[in-house]
């Protein structure tokens, strides 16, 4: 091939990847997702990975650990695609199929919670299997790179801009293998989470919580529970992204039955409800993962003081 037959080529290829010929569903995911962020922030790189000790707490064979290489975070992509594709209703594209991981741009400017069990059967690299897994991201890093995560769906810059004093960190891409959804991992996950939120002085967590399925008429009831026993004070209300907003509330207060709403709420928003935590201003339906979400906003100060003193206020409870 000829460098000017090899020029046309590469235009017409660049030319079908533009939004006008890419057709409606690529046309709306540049419309709802931003850019990956950017490694390098005025020509210096982001840290990739924490300078802190890497692991955070121990129960039993448990370890919860931050990621330290690449292989970890890997380890942690693998574990993701599991749960949300292999496992899940996420769509794949065929990219993620032939990688068997879930990524994105954020992984490379976040941090990596790990859960591994060091009694398990290793794997065919001779590595412990990680078992549970969070996606941490603090505002300074945010900041540098291009925004949360949570913006492609939540509009929260109002509610960061009331708050300039405090520090924000985003909690994201949880899941856990099915035999590990046991009081243990969740507690040792969280324990992970609290010491993070102490070494690097986090005054308020935000973050998105999904509920299966893409159809808000049959989650009327958590969602209407949700908007008129937890909504969030003015001071920390979100709203979803107006071009992606599902209304919450669709059903009166007085027609709920909160019994059967709590019952049918994710134990992952239950626990975050347990916490303290509050619910933003509509969802927003994720159609590649399945799922209807919801913004939870946490403030440190909210957290009911028994589950602080359970974790220990400087996060001794499982210590390593």
């Amino acid at each position: 091939m000829q460098p000017e037959d090899l020029a046309r080529s590469t235009q017409r290829f660049m030319k079908l990847l533009r939004p006008e010929n890419a057709g409606a569903v690529a046309q709306s995911a540049i419309t709802w997702f931003k850019p990956a962020p950017k490694l390098m922030v005025r020509g210096k790189r982001v840290a990739r990975f924490p300078l802190r000790p890497a692991t955070l707490g121990k129960i039993g064979s448990l370890e919860v650990r931050l990621a330290q290489k690449k292989n970890d975070v890997k380890r942690a992509q693998k574990l993701r695609y599991r749960v949300f594709y292999k496992d899940g209703t996420a769509i794949a594209d065929a990219a993620t199929m032939l990688a068997r991981r879930d990524k994105d741009g954020y992984d490379a400017i976040c941090d990596h919670l790990l859960v591994i069990d060091h009694a398990a059967k290793p794997s065919l690299s001779g590595k412990q299997p990680v078992v549970g897994t969070y996606r941490l991201l603090r505002q300074e890093v945010a900041d540098n790179a291009g925004g949360f995560y949570t913006e492609n769906e939540f509009d929260i810059s109002g509610m960061i801009s009331r708050h300039p004093e405090l520090s924000f960190l985003e909690l994201g891409r949880s899941c856990v293998l099915p035999p590990y959804r046991n009081k243990r991992t969740v507690e040792l996950l969280w324990h992970g989470i609290w010491t993070y939120v102490r070494q690097h002085g986090v005054d308020v967590m935000i973050g998105c919580a999904s509920f299966d399925g893409t159809d808000p008429d049959r989650l009327a009831l958590p969602l209407s529970f949700l908007h008129h026993y937890a909504s969030a004070p003015q001071e920390w209300q979100a709203s979803a992204n107006p071009a992606r907003r599902v209304e919450m509330n669709r059903m009166a207060k007085e027609a709920i039955n909160p019994k059967v709403a709590l019952h049918q709420l994710p134990p992952l928003i239950k626990g975050y409800l347990r916490l303290g935590a509050f619910i933003g201003d509509g969802a927003v339906i994720d159609y590649q993962f399945g799922t209807t979400d919801v913004l939870i906003v946490m403030p440190v100060a909210a957290i009911k003081t028994r589950y602080i003193e359970h974790f220990g206020a400087d996060a001794t409870r499982h210590a390593a």
